[in-house]
């Protein structure tokens, strides 16, 4: 679970780039081997990219409180820029805006993202409080 907080808020547009590169050319900031949390509120979806299979829709509530800390550190050093360019590509791939919307969440409530080796997307939301 540790892995989470090697990501913040990745433009969606670098997902999908790393999601078209061969495992060997897959980018240093991506976690290695990180995968998506196993917890029972979580959303799995069809592809969105050719090299994503899954979505993964996961609250940070949801997670261990260890690893949110972790998740929140790293989202605060992510800049509202690259929040926003995350949302903007979100709500641009049709597949991930309907992998929220049967979560019952939207893209104004992901803060962050990572595509794992295995190629699942997960997006951490977090509920407006």
């Amino acid at each position: 679970m540790t892995a989470l907080a090697a990501f913040a808020a990745m433009p969606l547009a670098a997902v999908h780039a790393q999601a078209q590169q061969t495992p060997s050319q897959a980018p240093a900031a991506q976690a290695p081997d990180a995968k998506a949390p196993a917890t029972p509120g979580q959303s799995e979806s069809q592809p969105a990219s050719p090299g994503i299979k899954r979505v993964a829709i996961v609250d940070i509530s949801e997670l261990p409180a260890d690893t949110q800390k972790q998740v929140n550190a790293a989202v605060a050093k992510t800049g509202d820029e690259d929040i926003k360019a995350l949302r903007s590509s979100i709500d641009a791939t049709p597949q991930i805006t309907a992998a929220l919307k049967e979560k019952g969440v939207t893209s104004a409530q992901v803060i962050a993202a990572n595509v794992d080796n295995n190629g699942t997307l997960t997006l951490v939301t977090k509920k407006a409080s």
